[in-house]
């Protein structure tokens, strides 16, 4: 019998115990031995559990306890979450997690801790809720030089924007819809403003580079400035938008960034709609690999979560081959540095002015026409330019009288 205890019982935490009890005889079949919860650390009450009297608010019954050999923190943040992990480690507890905050700011540390004690330091259900994506890049990609990855990494955002995209719905009224369908937080800053996008691709960068890397160092943008006139554009000129985290190698670099995108509509990624997620890999063997799914949610979260637990059961005297070492985030490219091709929506008095003025400045440039533009205001796409070239040209536009209401990156894959 491996005994485990749960630390959290809150959406993710409730369907962790749920999957273990419910189907514990299979589980244990599949490992090879029985599963216990023998404690949840909880500060709440939860008499109609099952498992009512196995609750516990003091975590030192955890930490103290020598016959429990894992741990599953699914209780969000990094305090106390990675005081109470740091510990169990410390103690010889292999631990499991859900929490992206946690393995984002300090998943290198933690895991040099498994590494030297011999124990596994196990996240799947950080990254893509029940989409498996980190044992795939660690185990059936391990052949490849992950040379990419691009992903829409936050449900939310995913669906509001398809919101606005199927139903023509404001960004406000989108939010508003998600928040009363239990999508979005009534503080919705951690999606909107993508940092929980951020904090998923920098996991997944320090996955295929062996360095950490913080989001404290990644520019991040979110959807707040989306608008329904950029929505319609999106379509004139052949796709849509979407909230992408994308990380690649670049002259040694990685450059990496969180920010709304036009997707083109050949792309894999341009369907993915309401609050799916998908991760595109392009590996240096297999090509361009995609991993669909839900990225949410109680029981697709809390199965990763379980499927974890038994990695860790039947590989209880051995540690699993998951490291990247500690960074300053010194091998990230600068953010001015980075090249895209531009959306740029524009208000002129003197349209005719303005397009010479765009010539100019931008270089060769595609206009995009779409139906019912008001009278003065045009958009266009920009040739592949640096980031820093790119604003000083925005700088000089709006110098020439003219008013830059929008911009936004072209996805190149």
């Amino acid at each position: 019998m491996i005994q485990v205890a749960v630390m959290g019982h809150g959406v993710v935490g409730s369907g962790v115990t749920e999957i273990l009890l419910k189907n514990s005889a299979e589980i244990a079949k599949r490992v090879q031995d029985e599963i216990y919860i023998k404690k949840v650390l909880d500060l709440r009450e939860f008499p109609d559990s099952p498992i009512a009297d196995r609750f516990t608010k003091d975590f030192s019954e955890i930490e103290d306890d020598e016959d429990i050999k894992i741990v599953v923190e699914v209780m969000g943040g990094v305090e106390p979450a990675y005081t109470f992990v740091k510990s169990c480690l410390l103690k010889g507890k292999s631990v499991v997690t859900s929490n992206k905050e946690l393995v984002a700011q300090k998943g290198a540390e933690l895991l040099k801790i498994a590494k030297e004690r011999n124990l596994n330091f196990l996240f799947e259900a950080s990254v893509g809720g029940g989409i498996p994506i980190i044992r795939p890049l660690n185990q059936c990609l391990a052949a490849n030089n992950v040379e990419e990855i691009d992903g829409i990494l936050n449900g939310t955002t995913n669906f509001i924007l398809t919101k606005m995209i199927k139903d023509s719905m404001s960004f406000e009224d989108a939010l508003k819809l998600a928040q009363d369908l239990g999508y979005a937080e009534r503080n919705p800053a951690a999606d909107v403003e993508g940092h929980d996008a951020c904090r998923k691709i920098c996991i997944l960068a320090s996955m295929i580079f062996g360095k950490h890397v913080y989001p404290k160092g990644v520019h991040t943008e979110g959807i707040t400035k989306v608008t329904l006139d950029d929505v319609g554009y999106a379509e004139a000129w052949g796709g849509v938008i979407k909230l992408i985290g994308s990380v690649k190698q670049n002259n040694g670099k990685h450059q990496i960034l969180v920010a709304p995108m036009f997707v083109p509509a050949i792309s894999q990624l341009s369907s993915v709609d309401d609050v799916f997620n998908a991760i595109l890999v392009k590996g240096d063997s297999t090509g361009e690999v995609v991993f669909y799914g839900k990225g949410a949610g109680k029981l697709p979260t809390a199965s990763a979560v379980v499927a974890d637990v038994m990695d860790c059961v039947t590989n209880i005297d051995r540690r699993r081959n998951i490291f990247w070492e500690d960074s300053s985030n010194e091998t990230i490219m600068p953010f001015e540095d980075t090249a895209y091709s531009m959306y740029v929506r524009v208000f002129a008095v003197n349209k005719a002015e303005a397009c010479v003025n765009v010539s100019n400045l931008f270089g060769e440039c595609n206009a995009i026409e779409k139906d019912n533009t008001p009278e003065n205001e045009f958009a266009f796409v920009t040739p592949v330019m640096k980031y820093s070239d790119f604003e000083k040209a925005c700088k000089s536009l709006e110098k020439e009288g003219c008013k830059i209401l929008s911009t936004i990156r072209i996805a190149d894959f």
